[in-house]
């Protein structure tokens, strides 16, 4: 009997699940953290311009209708000087009544705004003056953003981040050799943020009496902005 429960002992013990013992925490080794940022300047190969056409009447019909007349001369005189590439486009309408708050008494229409908002893109930056005027001229009397971009904006940012990843690692190259170390590998790179800063002229709000002069409009693109920034962190190591 005593051999009996010896025996089932045994194989209960051989039968009982085996836990492993807990790994031991791995030792992070020393590194070194260091940033890295970027700007460069690029040329702007296309610029975009929004312009409205606003028209007002005693009636709905009357302000639709003469905002239409106007905008297909708008656009025919812009079509002229659109090069392969280029193009125009509607990107908003409205037709709302015009209100007058007498004191005391009830809201009265007084007539309507009639406003067709038109986006042009074009790659030639030297007719940006030409389709401004010949925009006013015909019709338009409102400027409402003067934009210069790049049609790929991928390249430059692409080479930006190319730039501030170099100097994220030179910098921590530089901090591990004031300590008498070099950089063994990177462990970690990370892009922080990026963008592309494009050209604004400030032309909210001009009116066509503002563009009325015979001298053709002046426009200079100027550079646009690429900015990038990473964060490094670099093993190091004695030498």
């Amino acid at each position: 009997m005593k051999s009996l429960i010896v025996m089932s002992l045994g194989i209960l013990l051989s039968a009982s699940p085996v836990y492993s013992q807990p790994e031991e925490t791995r030792i992070r080794p020393p590194s070194v953290t260091a940033q890295g940022e970027a700007v460069i300047t690029a040329e702007p190969d296309q610029a975009q311009i929004d312009i409205g056409v606003l028209t007002q009447a005693r009636t709905a019909p009357d302000a639709a209708k003469e905002n239409a007349e106007k905008l297909s001369r708008v656009l025919a005189q812009i079509k002229k000087l659109l090069g392969k590439g280029d193009e125009v486009k509607t990107t908003g309408y409205g037709l709302n009544p015009n209100y007058r708050y007498p004191q005391g008494g009830k809201p009265e229409i007084t007539g309507y705004t009639a406003i067709n908002n038109l986006q042009i893109r074009t790659g030639d930056l030297e007719s940006v003056g030409k389709l401004i005027d010949a925009s006013m001229q015909s019709g338009a009397n409102q400027i409402n953003r003067l934009l210069f971009t790049l049609k790929d904006e991928h390249s430059a940012q692409v080479q930006a981040l190319r730039m501030a990843s170099q100097k994220a690692r030179s910098k921590a190259e530089e901090m591990a050799g004031a300590l008498g170390l070099i950089v063994v590998r990177v462990l970690t790179l990370t892009e922080n943020e990026r963008g592309v800063r494009p050209i604004i002229a400030q032309t909210r709000g001009v009116q066509a009496e503002a563009m009325s002069s015979v001298a053709p409009t002046p426009v200079e693109a100027g550079t646009i902005e690429v900015r990038s920034s990473v964060t490094l962190n670099a093993e190091i190591g004695p030498r």
